[in-house]
């Protein structure tokens, strides 16, 4: 009976911990989600509602000016094949370096591992910089190619050891099972380790897919020819041309003010990437843990 007394107050602690928990995890949540929802909300208001207004969580006058100016330029739709393009040959070409790479280097039996391990980790730490990775691709005659977007940041270091460790942590016996039978490398990578890897294929994929979305900089350096550029670098260029006139090629008559065509290029550049997260969202945090856990 003496120990009732306690049982219950842990109880009570459990439950009032709980509560404090779950609101300060709304709150938080509220805190991200607020923002983005008036992001959206501007984007779809009319133009005396953004003038008039500094917040909006809900238009209360519906309007796609914004969506129309962005839109009624083909280019734009160029630019989104660019970047869909980009984004699904960069992510195959990366996962396949990546996953061929962290396998061979999670094998003891590597002569030279540790020293290409060094390699890799030094490369995350210290880059050649921008001027020096400009004058690679320039020798190796990538300039106003779209392999100037995915070959120098095809293999991301960060993502090379999450799945080299994730290699580390399955049991030897299985590839020592798999040589017994007579399997070679190639067919127990293929047939036993990539099945087993895919909780971390989908997260790290996810990672890849996301750099080759944004990518804004290395156009701008690498893309001398404007027909080639992708969709991030073309919304800027509307928001830049609708700061001050009205873009070459529209058809819209009437211009919405640039605070409304920023939120809607924010929306346009976002959405793509949310309709995939979905998808890879169950293996999401159980990739990125096994991969983390082992040094």
């Amino acid at each position: 009976m003496e120990h009732l007394p306690a049982t219950r107050k842990q109880t009570l602690g459990s439950r009032m911990f709980n509560i404090a928990n779950y609101t300060l995890l709304i709150a938080i949540a509220l805190i991200c989600l607020v923002p983005f929802i008036n992001v959206i909300a501007s984007s779809f208001a009319s133009t005396q509602e953004v003038v008039s207004k500094r917040f909006i969580l809900f238009p209360t006058t519906f309007s796609l000016d914004a969506y129309r100016y962005i839109l009624s330029t083909p280019t734009i739709f160029k630019g989104l094949g660019v970047s869909i393009g980009v984004t699904l040959v960069g992510t195959f070409v990366s996962m396949a370096l990546t996953a061929l790479m962290a396998y061979g280097l999670s094998r003891k039996y590597l002569r030279g591992r540790n020293f290409i391990n060094f390699i890799v980790v030094f490369s995350m730490l210290f880059s050649g910089g921008m001027i020096p990775t400009f004058l690679v691709v320039k020798g190796t005659g990538l300039i106003d190619s779209y392999w100037s977007l995915i070959l120098p940041v095809a293999v991301n270091a960060f993502n090379l050891i999450i799945m080299r460790n994730f290699f580390q942590a399955l049991p030897d016996e299985l590839e020592e099972s798999a040589k017994i039978d007579g399997s070679n490398d190639l067919g127990i990578f293929f047939k036993i380790m990539l099945p087993l890897a895919l909780p971390s294929i989908a997260t790290i994929s996810l990672f890849y897919a996301v750099t080759y979305w944004n990518t804004y900089m290395t156009a701008i350096l690498y893309l001398n020819d404007s027909g080639k550029w992708p969709i991030q670098v073309l919304l800027r260029q509307i928001v830049i041309v609708s700061s001050g006139m009205q873009a070459e090629g529209t058809s819209v008559d009437v211009i919405p003010p640039a605070q409304t065509i920023k939120m809607a290029v924010i929306v346009v550049a976002t959405v793509p990437m949310l309709i995939a997260y979905p998808f890879v969202q169950k293996h999401f945090t159980k990739g990125a843990l096994l991969g983390a856990v082992k040094g």
